[in-house]
């Protein structure tokens, strides 16, 4: 449910699960998710038109696991705005509970920001919780590092694993000792400059690493090398930002279009670190990441390398579109872990 791009589902394949039906109202999601994963039934469609009797070729003869994250922007910690009881967005995980109990899958895995446990003090927590205890389902909470499953990216994100057994699950433990970085990552990536269009290319290098020898597989070639075109004065600032550092290492006289810089968010012009895993791959325009060496923005390939999305996966859509659908996914190996830790008590 609310299967996006399709992350999730790439762990969870990864993992061993056969993934029959999904859903999704968004375009162009929709389309990414259906070309990367045609043997899957795909509904496009607002998730309230969906319903048990849709997914009626699911044999009961092996185990089912219904999973996804509803909406999290009303959740995200970043959203003070909207992060309330009236946000309708925030109701959504309703419908999901609703198909739940349609359905009656022997597993349940919900994902979503960390946020949602603490937004309203708890209260969709408890609701989502007291819903899966109704139907019967003993369930299980974490929030889990990204970065201790090999995605070279710190990211939070939340799980609730619920079960018809009776059976309450530890969080799934560390797949790495070491981080990920993100020269591991993108370094063998192709050379691209500000603003480039050119979508398939060879890659830079042979790969720098085990984790991008993973990403490419047998390719020779890599799609989505697509990156904004930012303006000069935009460039110009990049220049002053040294790794790690953000919007508070321009000067002040390349800012003054800007009516009050004070209020800049900390993730605004962030460079990243190359010899550290990322920080949060999230909104491309609202963060404006920059590259750790070079004075452009990611590319949509760099930043779904720093997702641990194979290469072989292709985006679709606008430039915005893709970067769009890069930062809404669930890394799909965080998303193996978690499907592991099912599988292994099944």
């Amino acid at each position: 449910m609310f299967c996006g791009a399709g992350g999730m589902s790439i762990g969870a394949t990864m993992s061993g699960v056969n993934v029959k039906y999904a859903v999704e109202q968004d375009e162009h999601a929709a389309s990414t998710f259906y070309l990367n994963h045609q043997k899957t039934k795909l509904f496009k469609q607002d998730i309230r038109k969906s319903h048990g009797s849709d997914f009626s070729q699911i044999s009961k003869s092996e185990p089912v696991v219904l999973f996804g994250g509803p909406p999290c922007q009303g959740f995200s910690t970043s959203n003070q705005t909207n992060r309330n009881k009236d946000n309708a967005n925030n109701w959504l995980y309703q419908q999901y509970v609703r198909l739940v109990s349609e359905v009656m899958p022997d597993w349940v895995v919900f994902e979503n920001v960390k946020g949602l446990a603490e937004t309203e003090k708890g209260f969709f927590l408890d609701a989502v919780l007291k819903d899966f205890n109704k139907l019967g389902y003993t369930t299980s909470h974490f929030i889990l590092n990204s970065a201790d499953y090999g995605v070279p990216q710190r990211r939070n994100r939340f799980f609730i694993i619920g079960n018809l057994n009776g059976i309450e699950l530890p969080p799934p433990k560390p797949t790495v000792k070491k981080y990920i970085t993100v020269k591991q990552a993108i370094e063998d990536l192709p050379d691209i400059e500000n603003g480039n269009l050119i979508d398939e290319m060879k890659y830079r290098s042979a790969a720098t690493s085990t984790y991008a020898n993973k990403m490419r597989g047998r390719l020779k070639k890599c799609s989505n090398n697509v990156v904004t075109n930012n303006a000069k004065h935009i460039i110009e600032r990049y220049k002053h930002i040294p790794e790690g550092g953000n919007w508070e290492d321009i000067p002040e006289k390349l800012m003054q279009n800007y009516t009050d810089v004070s209020r800049c968010h900390t993730g605004i012009y962030r460079r990243l670190v190359k010899d550290e895993p990322s920080v949060v791959i999230g909104n491309f325009r609202k963060n404006m990441l920059i590259h750790p060496w070079l004075n452009r923005g990611l590319s949509v390939r760099e930043a779904a390398r720093l997702q641990s999305i194979p290469d072989n996966f292709r985006f679709c859509g606008s430039i915005g579109f893709q970067q769009q659908q890069v930062g809404n996914l669930v890394p799909p190996l965080l998303a193996k872990a978690v499907f592991d830790i099912v599988m292994n008590n099944t």
